[in-house]
């Protein structure tokens, strides 16, 4: 049995989602979500669970983290929800709860890595380079000290503990 967090609409305006009281459920979204063509993925259930307080099925889900945040819902809504904001207000929350989808949490973990979403490998290189470019792009690859400022960035702000 699923019960309901009254308190929960009010944690996810703290987060940014205040959007989601907005939506009167006309599925708008749901129909041109490019996501929701090719997964369970479905933006209308999302919003009402989060309008039920259903946070416990909201954050365990993975339905969750399948929204490319492409806002194709946003450009359709009547309403001009801001539909996006209340889906990572919802997964800052699932966060915060220590819940992230495995492929978010990989690309999280390239970025302490690497300072990147993602890594450079030899192939890339080989590519790179026959295309006349630096094997390494000019960005925090190529700078230490760019990479050092990121680090303390990713430290004060708490990421490197979201993600660890």
């Amino acid at each position: 049995m699923v019960t309901p967090n009254p308190d929960f609409v009010n944690e996810l305006v703290a987060a940014g989602g205040e959007g989601a009281k907005m939506c009167f459920q006309c599925g708008t979204c749901t129909a041109g979500c490019p996501s929701g063509k090719n997964t369970a993925y479905r933006t209308r259930k999302l919003m009402r669970m989060a309008q039920l307080g259903l946070k416990d099925m909201i954050i365990d889900s993975e339905d969750l983290w399948q929204c490319t945040t492409c806002y194709t819902c946003e450009e359709r809504c009547p309403r001009g929800v801001p539909i996006v904001d209340v889906v990572i207000a919802l997964r800052n929350i699932a966060v915060a709860d220590g819940k992230m989808y495995d492929a978010h949490k990989k690309t999280a973990t390239n970025l302490i890595q690497f300072g990147h979403t993602v890594s450079i490998n030899d192939k890339v290189k080989a590519q790179r380079k026959e295309l006349g470019l630096d094997e390494v792009p000019p960005t925090v690859l190529a700078n230490e000290k760019a990479k050092s400022d990121l680090d303390v960035i990713l430290q004060a702000t708490g990421f490197t503990k979201l993600v660890g």
